[in-house]
């Protein structure tokens, strides 16, 4: 199949990777990338948010290069596999003809052009779409054994890059439903499920955590049309910028004329009208979009081959789109571009460096920072944690050991909110943050609380508390609260209480060990109140995330 490429193809090919690479190298990490490189620090098959492939990716990265570059290295190479794959999906007998067309309009879809190099979920996402789409097309034209093993891998393949990998497969699998009745197709799922498999276990070992974060904990808020369902149309326009009108235009226009056809546009449609009633519930994110972007790259150039106007147009546009996309990449380097407007990728070194130079190799704990910490780390090389409170959410380091390295030491406490301290630093942006030393830091932020019976009639109500920990942790250092939260599970009030232990004698919650306590009468506030939930302070930190909200109705 690469054979009968032209020259011509791989030129434009090794230019974008030249580009991306040297883009990575010169560019920060933003956030996102450098929580998901604390992943890699420790490979398991899976973490809090996502499944593994992107601590994968960078891990492999890592040995090729460092710093930057060895968390961006294998998106740099998907990248340009990503638009290799969608050329070879497209049987056009013209596309040789308009190469540099092709590029244009690639370049210009602008969140598929980020990750041609950022290290994100979606990095591999997009590949691995554009490769079983590829695949499929494949095996729709000839169901041979070896076809078959290699679409079951890549289902494999994109359920551990991202959860919402499984609109694809579903969607794909709906615009021919005939294939139920093939042998091979069965075959292929029963692979991909057994290649899956180690992350199911994982899993099932961690309570599916991640499972029920996406679809139950995940901060949320009353509707907003402006923010919900008007971004989200938003969001249709922001990933193809200038060409978004002449795009939907040929979506529109395109009938399905093979099973090939027919699964872009189920997939299209599908990830679309998925996304639009999710936005009556939530608000919806650009990245859960771009997986439009690989169907509508091999729809609306197979339309612009057979269509002058059209492809006059695009390429117009799309040239205005990179231009200004490119634009954009150099302001990520270079922060005055953007004028007073600061990004992610502006100014990490220097407040880490800020930090470092007072601490030096004393560990920092970042209050409510799953950013800041791995951020840190990344730049400092010391050890970084972040502690999360009830007004937060739990993430990677909630489940991992890490708050084990850092108990009993002496660390600098990040504040989140507070405007005093004995030591801060100031971000680029101007934000100035505050921290303090602690001699013994004692985090015990796994102990879980489950509230067995709540009747605010009643004068008692019974809560369980586990300690998961090889450590015996006095009693006298635990204080409780009631958080009540809305129906978004935001906290509304935290109200502290007084516990009993029914045994008298119980001093210590024992390690892995459950101790039963009673709780006074808990009038309910006089809010729009839908769960309550049981935290701990311990050791004088701020109350934690212990245990589930439990709905007032259950």
């Amino acid at each position: 199949m690469v054979s009968g490429i032209p020259k011509k193809f791989f030129y434009f090919l090794a230019a974008l990777l030249a580009i991306n690479i040297i883009q990575s190298n010169f560019t920060e990490l933003i956030f996102d990338e450098a929580y998901y490189w604390y992943y890699s620090q420790n490979m398991a098959w899976g973490y809090f948010d996502h499944p593994p492939m992107v601590a994968l990716l960078i891990k492999l990265s890592s040995f090729f290069f460092e710093g930057e570059l060895g968390v961006r290295f294998m998106s740099c190479l998907l990248g340009v596999g990503t638009l290799l794959v969608l050329w070879l999906s497209i049987d056009h007998p013209k596309k040789n003809a308009a190469i540099p067309q092709f590029f244009v309009l690639v370049f210009s879809m602008t969140l598929m052009n980020a990750y041609g190099f950022l290290t994100l979920p979606d990095t591999p996402l997009l590949f691995f779409t554009a490769l079983f789409l590829l695949v499929y097309k494949k095996f729709i034209a000839s169901a041979t054994l070896p076809i078959t093993l290699l679409l079951g891998v890549v289902m494999a393949a994109l359920m551990y890059s991202k959860y919402h990998a499984v609109l694809v497969i579903v969607f794909v699998l709906l615009s021919n439903i005939k294939i139920i009745k093939n042998k091979y197709a069965w075959l292929a799922v029963g692979i991909a499920l057994l290649c899956y498999s180690p992350h199911l276990y994982w899993l099932f070992e961690h309570d599916f955590v991640s499972i029920k974060y996406h679809i139950y904990e995940r901060p949320n808020g009353a509707y907003n049309f402006s923010k919900y369902t008007l971004g989200f149309f938003v969001n249709l326009i922001a990933v193809f910028g200038f060409t978004f009108p002449l795009v939907y235009y040929i979506l529109a226009k395109t009938k399905a004329k093979n099973l090939f056809t027919k699964a872009l546009l189920f997939l299209t449609y599908g990830v679309l009208i998925f996304f639009f009633v999710s936005s009556f519930n939530r608000r919806i994110q650009t990245q859960w979009v771009i997986l439009i972007c690989i169907p509508l790259a091999i729809i609306v150039f197979d339309y612009m081959l057979s269509n002058k106007n059209s492809m006059k147009w695009i390429f117009r546009l799309g040239l205005l789109n990179s231009i200004i996309i490119l634009y954009l990449r150099f302001g990520l380097v270079y922060q005055p571009l953007l004028f007073n407007k600061f990004y992610e990728t502006h100014g990490n070194k220097n407040w880490v460096q800020q930090i470092k130079n007072k601490v030096g190799s004393t560990p920092v704990v970042f209050e409510n920072s799953y950013r800041n910490a791995p951020m840190y780390a990344f730049y400092s090389g010391e050890t970084s944690f972040s502690l999360n409170n009830v007004y937060y959410r739990k993430n990677q380091y909630s489940i991992d050991q890490s708050e084990d390295r850092i108990r009993h030491k002496k660390v600098l406490f990040v504040h989140k909110l507070r405007k005093e301290g004995t030591f801060h630093y100031t971000k680029t942006d101007g934000g100035v943050y505050y921290a303090d030393f602690i001699d013994d830091f004692k985090p015990y932020r796994k102990l879980e609380t489950e509230l067995l019976t709540f009747d605010e009639n009643k004068s008692l109500s019974q809560l369980v508390v586990y300690n998961p920990y090889t450590d015996s942790i006095p009693m006298r250092n635990l204080n409780f609260a009631v958080a009540y939260l809305d129906r978004y599970k935001k906290v509304k009030q935290l109200t502290p209480i007084s516990v009993v232990t029914l045994n008298k004698k119980t001093s210590f919650l024992r390690p892995k060990d459950t101790t039963l306590l009673q709780l006074p009468k808990l009038p309910l506030p006089n809010l729009n109140i839908a769960y309550v939930r049981i935290v701990i302070s311990e050791n004088k930190l701020y109350f934690g995330l212990n245990g589930k909200p439990k709905p007032l109705n259950k």
